[in-house]
């Protein structure tokens, strides 16, 4: 399979990179945890907190700012707190930008790589596309852009999904994910791959926004078996937009009692430059080989998870 995402990216000319696994800054998204190392030597005596990135998405982004075109990269990645049927710490994903492209000619992209990966492994329907807005219409009964706290908290009700607390007090973003996670997902890509787009503009992440009403998240998701594949965005080019958006993230972080970490200034410095016009995707390779596997865990398509390694 890795094998044929290399050729896949070769017949088109996407350059194969490498960038560094230990960054001075960490991923300032409160949804995830950044393993912290500390680094001892000639350029710091006294000691330096290096942190393991998550994804390789900060540095090659830089390497776009920089003029190197469309790029991808197979690499390991490293996550706190994660570990599970779909989660493990250390994980493959394949991550990669298109420049000159938007989040709709990646997302098809990101389908046909998927079909070539799992060719003669699955059969398959034609993929779909559904819109954020149509997903949610379809299988949770209402319009997650327009509904309010309440009228979610009556679906998650209805649904008998246990928050602990009265879901109508919870924020119209917990409420929407949960009914995401618990009730749309599950539905998504069944017998076939799944292409969710135009998120909520609170769900932007590193999106770009679209005018409109209501403005939405040029933002997808893949699916398959009700699993996620790849996450990707048109890619937001703004230091400044960017800048608060990591400044909202610590905020949220400190909030909530997560550990203050540091933005990547040199994501910020290589924004100020220019960023090319560009979408950008990450694939979990390993869930990817567990649905061509037909395993009912990644665990058990990993030579060693975190367990025995």
């Amino acid at each position: 399979m890795l094998e044929r995402i290399r050729a896949f990216f070769s017949a088109r000319g996407v350059l194969e990179v490498e960038t560094p696994a230990l960054s001075r800054a960490a991923t300032t998204d409160p949804a995830l945890a950044s393993f912290a190392t500390r680094y001892t030597g000639p350029l710091f005596p006294q000691g330096r907190t290096l942190y393991l990135h998550t994804s390789p998405e900060f540095p090659m982004k830089r390497l776009l700012a920089a003029g190197a075109g469309s790029i991808y990269q197979i690499c390991k990645v490293f996550r706190d707190g994660e570990a599970g049927r779909l989660h493990n710490p250390e994980f493959t994903m394949v991550e990669w930008y298109r420049v000159g492209s938007d989040h709709h000619a990646l997302m098809d992209e990101t389908l046909a790589l998927v079909t070539q990966a799992l060719d003669g492994k699955r059969t398959l329907a034609p993929p779909e596309k559904l819109t954020f807005r149509e997903a949610f219409e379809r299988h949770a009964g209402l319009d997650p852009h327009r509904a309010d706290a309440q009228a979610l908290a009556t679906v998650i009700k209805r649904h008998g999904i246990e928050t602990g607390s009265d879901p109508a007090r919870e924020p119209v973003d917990v409420l929407r994910d949960l009914l995401l996670t618990h009730v749309v997902e599950s539905q998504l890509g069944r017998g076939r791959l799944t292409a969710l787009y135009d998120y909520p503009a609170s769900q932007a992440a590193l999106a770009r926004l679209r005018a409109g009403d209501p403005p939405v998240a040029e933002r997808f998701e893949i699916y398959l078996d009700g699993i996620e594949l790849a996450n990707g965005f048109h890619e937001l080019g703004h230091a400044a937009e960017q800048r608060a958006r990591f400044e909202r993230d610590v905020a949220q972080r400190k909030e909530q009692g997560l550990p203050a970490v540091p933005m990547d200034e040199h994501l910020l410095a290589a924004l100020e430059t220019g960023l090319p016009d560009c979408a950008g995707v990450a694939l979990g390779f390993d869930r990817l080989v567990k649905l061509a596997a037909g395993a009912k865990s990644i665990q058990d398509v990993l030579a060693f998870p975190i367990e025995r390694a």
